[in-house]
């Protein structure tokens, strides 16, 4: 194995925001189709989360690194039957948008949920008992085209929480995770299952499928670059894999040179880079994060990079939350300088600033400046015609100045 090379803590953040897609500048003129396109295929995965209080969270990302954009675009991308299709839905980061490209990757995973291993212990038990219900849904799929789980369920009351689906909703659910459907499409955020080959293109579908240790490599790789810098950790779970896997491929990928052993400052564990580091003199970005940005999604690689401690605080009791229900890290510059409880209060037209908490460094007025900069711009992204300051600590009363 070659001698790691030494980073600080100053590179790794600049490493890991250039990956992500922060030291690029905004496109000046109006944003282009092929500006998603080469954020799709630079990050890999964009995580679906169903919480609504500022909008879908697979829509920020892209917001974040390139301002405006028409949100429809990403709709096409991701759910259109036309020329416009770029991303499929599954199991990436959770659940996921994934390049077309890295569908092929995921086929040992798809094979593996057939045998019941990677997915919900209740989903495996559903496949192993349940397979002349499985076969139905599938046939129903076959003769009817693109289905939602309600249109199929036999049962009679109401719907509940995930625990407590429908015979039909657990066999889309396998189906879906054993590649035997896909989503075709969504109905407001019901999914809307149909066969691969009447949704994904041909030419995809026919591709030779890499044996388990190739596709492992392949997502280690493509996590490599996303990440910029990496341990092992925040590399197996950009695409959700297990150590067991994770592991060997690694040492493969070191032994090949296709993964550059480094150590950084203060890490207590060893770091890897997809080849030789370009590492910026600085990195000049201000924006506002997603909870489920992949940025931030590894809580313990957002503190060890930015000394940030993050925590969705939506399932909190009220009364126990610190910071607020929704909140977004703001990053400006190199660094996450505060933490901003954002609600889309479409009912009033605006985009409401509940709390606003700067980090012990401090935003500073150019750091206020820029984040009074990008509220507006998220508000005329959202379609809102103003920004409301609801918070009335001094923080608040300074931002309520610059809007």
């Amino acid at each position: 194995m070659p001698a790691a090379e030494s980073i600080s803590l100053k590179e790794a953040r600049r490493l890991a925001l250039t990956a992500q897609g922060f030291a690029e500048r905004r496109p000046r003129g109006a944003v282009q189709r092929r500006h998603l396109r080469s954020l799709f295929e630079r990050l890999g995965v964009l995580q679906i989360d169903s919480v609504n209080a500022l909008v879908r969270s697979h829509y920020l990302p892209l917001f974040s690194r390139l301002g405006n954009y028409p949100q429809e675009w990403l709709d096409e991308a991701a759910w259109s039957a036309g020329r416009h299709r770029r991303l499929f839905e599954y199991w990436g980061h959770e659940a996921s948008l994934l390049p077309l490209e890295l569908y092929p990757l995921m086929r040992w995973r798809m094979q593996r949920a057939k045998r019941g291993e990677g997915i919900y212990a209740q989903l495996a038990r559903f496949g192993r008992e349940q397979g002349d219900v499985i076969q139905r849904v599938l046939q129903a799929v076959r003769e009817q085209g693109a289905l939602g789980a309600g249109s199929l369920s036999t049962r009679k009351e109401k719907a509940g929480p995930w625990w407590d689906w429908s015979a039909e909703k657990h066999a889309l659910e396998w189906l879906f995770a054993a590649g035997e459907v896909t989503v075709a499409g969504r109905r407001g955020f019901e999914r809307l299952y149909d066969l691969p080959e009447r949704v994904l293109p041909a030419e995809l579908l026919a591709q030779s499928e890499p044996d388990e240790a190739e596709a492992q490599r392949g997502l280690l790789l493509h996590a490599a670059r996303a990440l910029g810098v990496a341990t092992e950790k925040d590399l197996r779970d950009y695409f959700r894999l297990k150590p067991d896997d994770s592991k060997p491929r690694l040492a493969e990928l070191v032994e090949s040179g296709e993964l550059l052993p480094l150590r950084v400052d203060g890490w207590g564990q060893p770091a890897y880079s997809a080849g030789e580091p370009a590492i910026p003199r600085k990195v000049r970005a201000s924006a506002l994060l997603s909870p489920f940005d992949s940025l931030v999604w590894e809580r313990a690689r957002t503190e060890r990079l930015f000394d940030f401690h993050y925590r969705l605080e939506i399932y909190t009791p009220q009364h126990k939350r610190v910071y607020g229900y929704y909140v977004l890290p703001f990053l400006f510059d190199e660094h996450l300088a505060a933490r901003v409880d954002l609600r889309a209060e479409r009912g009033h037209g605006r985009l409401a600033v509940h709390a606003v908490h700067q980090e012990d460094r401090g935003l500073g007025e150019a750091g206020l400046q820029a984040l009074a900069e990008q509220l507006r711009g998220m508000a005329a992204w959202l379609g809102l015609g103003e920004v409301h300051v609801g918070c009335r600590s001094a923080l608040g009363a300074g931002l309520k100045r610059l809007l």
